[in-house]
């Protein structure tokens, strides 16, 4: 998968999920490092790129141009805000949530208890469940597809 990691995190997740064998870049290292949201949003776009922030901006950006790529990992609520920890947590649901993404979501990435809500259609998510034995079992996804 492809990857653009945004600029609020560490350049160490792009490097974390290329040693996994994606495509990642840090925005930094795409000439974008002080590049506005709507910005980066086009250039994750054109480059068929799904953008990782913790920035919540992109998904009303998404949302108010009426758009459903690209897509968007945001991660929120994590205490251990490492950049090891995010990329793993990441790396832990990709497969599960590789179409939703493929196809144009929101997936927001939280420590909730467990692995559910995986969106099929706005407002009707569907379960899922894992537990990854290199992440601490609270770590949980959820992805909400674009309306």
């Amino acid at each position: 998968m492809r990857f653009l990691i945004d600029e609020n995190l560490s350049p160490r997740v792009a490097e974390i999920l290329h040693t996994a064998g994606h495509d990642a870049a840090h925005a930094g290292d795409l000439g974008l490092a002080a590049a506005s949201d709507p910005a980066v949003l086009e250039a994750a776009g054109s480059d068929d790129r799904v953008i990782v922030s913790a920035d919540t901006d992109f998904g009303a950006l998404l949302a108010h141009g009426h758009r459903d790529k690209p897509s968007v990992v945001l991660f929120r609520r994590l205490h251990d805000r490492r950049a090891s920890v995010r990329a793993q947590l990441l790396l832990d649901n990709l497969d599960a949530v590789t179409g939703d993404l493929e196809a144009g979501a929101a997936s927001p990435m939280r420590p909730l208890g467990r692995l559910s809500g995986w969106g099929v259609n706005p407002g009707q998510p569907r379960a899922a469940s894992t537990r990854s034995a290199t992440t601490k079992p609270d770590s949980t996804a959820w992805c909400v597809p674009h309306p």
